[in-house]
């Protein structure tokens, strides 16, 4: 290719890559809706994309990097330690009988649909295990199901990620090195052996590299990130030149150990890396899809459809409904989890990986490999993006539209807002610091918000679960405004602060953007002092004519939606309305 093609095929990349991002994040549906399709057909229109050319043979190897990186941040959202309870039962039996049934079924009916070797049928199996929270995440934002639910996907969503990518690189040796899949013989096990040690001592090395940079040389969040980045890529390219793909082993590992080990000082918040690996699942979409070519899908797109059957019909409601059994799960909750199961970028990265290595080496049926995953990847993601909803209110597992908020401090007067809320009949959440705090929020009868919140909202894969509405109102004005800019990512509804005094010298609050909850008037102090002379909050119909020298805190819908009084907003009463009042003090 010329430079001028070159340069085009970049820059057409990247615009596609991006702009398929933006118009999926604008129209809330999953990226790789958009991205794969859009790849698909760039590439059946245009040659400059297509990684072959654009690149060349260094392709699979910037493919297997990349996924390293991918792979690494996946592996720092997993807090092994948050995983407790029912939950981890359910999930952790999702995960065992789900890889199994999905690699034996596939394995199986491979061969007869696509006429391949039952070791490439092998491949595609465990590339198809995985899912991943890059799509799952979206669709059940959209969707809105139940608490319990979407934590059960969310954490079977994000630990196939690397468990798939581990199982891959097992399968791929084995496929690659032996020209089948019989690992019965001691030399195969040891060939398997010794991956795995290669992955595991890259990790290693690679964790004490990243003990070093953070809790030793105390890097700042730039250049902890670029400690990071570096560290995956090093690591993991050193470990393929040893020993090939033993680099995903390697990423897993150390995101796993990074993020588990007590004492590491790792940046709280990643914008750069979060920022590159959003591209980075952008170009390697739109790289991957390029390359899957008209002709190559044609032949296996009626034996992909059934497979896509298959896996969404037949294999994933039989793993639900064993992987629920004895569990506290409804039959609508197994139900919506045997319904949720789409394949996104690890399964793309990995097949594209591991199938251009396989083509190399003149294995029968390999080029099959990436059309069929690409084929299956388009087909369960439009199918649970256009009927997760409609499910899910069949099956009764929609979360309320009620607001559910969330209430952050301890002082009296908060407890009595919180009270107050409740009446009006929403399900309200409290949050202290302080053991006094926490035990006067448990004797007003106001359940507790579990874990430490602050922790939460300063983790970028957190969410303050079942949580749609946070309201800042401890006694300390720069918590409050430092909060309401951290925590507004991980809430699924809007973040409200309380106004700090006028004078305040606070070194945050007072210079803090973001709508103040009551207006200027009602500041905390204010609030603070009324309730300590004997103001109280009432509640009542907003039919009703406020009382003199009453003021109007919040709005309570007809359908329970919660809308707070601010500086920016004058609300309008409908009928039905419920008003959240704050008195004077009784004579």
């Amino acid at each position: 290719m010329t430079d001028e093609e070159i340069l085009l095929g970049v820059a057409l990349t990247v615009a596609l890559a991006a702009g398929s991002q933006i118009l999926a994040n604008k129209l809330r549906v999953p990226a790789l809706i958009l991205l794969l399709p859009v790849g698909f057909t760039a590439g059946a229109l245009t040659d400059v994309i297509r990684p072959d050319k654009l690149v060349g043979a260094p392709f699979p190897a910037l493919v297997s990097l990349s996924v390293a990186v991918i792979l690494y941040d996946a592996g720092l959202g997993l807090k092994l330690r948050n995983l407790t309870g029912r939950t981890r039962a359910i999930v952790g039996r999702l995960l065992v009988v789900g890889i199994l049934f999905t690699f034996f079924g596939v394995s199986a009916v491979g061969p007869a649909l696509f006429g391949i070797p039952l070791r490439v049928a092998a491949m595609i199996a465990v590339v198809l295990v995985v899912s991943g929270p890059t799509v799952v995440g979206p669709l059940l934002e959209y969707v809105r199901p139940t608490d319990k639910v979407r934590r059960i996907l969310i954490w079977e969503g994000t630990l196939t990620d690397p468990i798939g990518g581990i199982l891959g690189a097992i399968v791929f040796h084995a496929v690659a090195t032996s020209g089948q899949i019989d690992i019965g013989r001691g030399y195969q096990i040891g060939q398997f052996l010794i991956s795995m040690g290669v992955g595991i001592t890259g990790g290693a090395i690679g964790t004490a590299l990243l003990w070093l940079a953070l809790r030793g040389l105390r890097l700042g969040e730039t250049l902890g990130t670029i400690a990071q980045l570096a560290t995956v890529v090093i690591v993991s390219a050193g470990c393929d030149i040893a020993r090939d793909d033993t680099g995903l082993i390697a990423a897993i590992v150390i995101g796993l150990a990074v993020t588990n080990i007590h004492g590491l000082d790792m940046p709280a918040r990643r914008p750069f890396l979060e920022t590159l690996i959003q591209l980075i699942i952008g170009l390697l979409f739109i790289s991957i899809s390029s390359a899957v070519t008209p002709a190559s899908v044609v032949p296996v797109l009626v034996p992909s459809l059934i497979l896509i059957a298959i896996l969404v019909l037949v294999v994933r409601p039989m793993i639900a409904y064993v992987s629920s059994r004895g569990s506290d799960l409804t039959t609508g909750e197994w139900g919506f989890v045997g319904w949720m199961a789409p394949r996104g970028i690890v399964a793309a990265s990995t097949a594209s990986a591991f199938a251009a290595t396989l083509v190399e080496k003149g294995l029968p049926g390999a080029a099959k490999i990436l059309p069929i995953t690409f084929l299956v990847i388009v087909g369960t993601v439009l199918l649970y993006a256009l009927t997760a909803a409609p499910v899910a209110r069949r099956l009764k597992v929609v979360r309320t539209t009620r607001t559910r908020p969330l209430l952050v401090g301890g002082e009296p007067w908060v407890i009595g807002l919180g009270t107050a809320l409740r009446s009006a009949g929403l399900d309200v959440l409290m949050w202290a610091g302080l053991d006094e705090e926490r035990e006067r929020i448990r004797a007003a009868g106001i359940e507790l918000a579990r874990g430490e919140m602050l922790a939460t909202a300063t983790n970028p894969r957190a969410r303050l679960e079942g949580v749609t509405a946070v309201f800042l109102l401890t006694d300390d004005d720069d918590f409050n405004a430092l909060a309401s800019v951290v925590v507004k990512d991980n809430v699924e509804g809007p973040v409200y602060r309380v106004g700090p005094p006028r004078d305040s010298h606070g070194v945050v609050a007072p210079y803090t953007g973001g709508d103040i909850l009551f207006g200027r008037a009602l500041v905390r102090h204010i609030l603070a002092a009324r309730y300590e002379h004997g103001a109280r909050f009432t509640v009542q119909p907003a039919s009703q004519p406020v009382p003199p020298d009453h003021a109007t805190l919040f709005v309570v819908r007809t359908d329970g939606q919660l809308d707070p009084v601010t500086a920016s907003r004058v609300l309008t009463l409908l009928p039905g309305d419920t008003v959240v009042l704050l008195g004077p003090a009784l004579q």
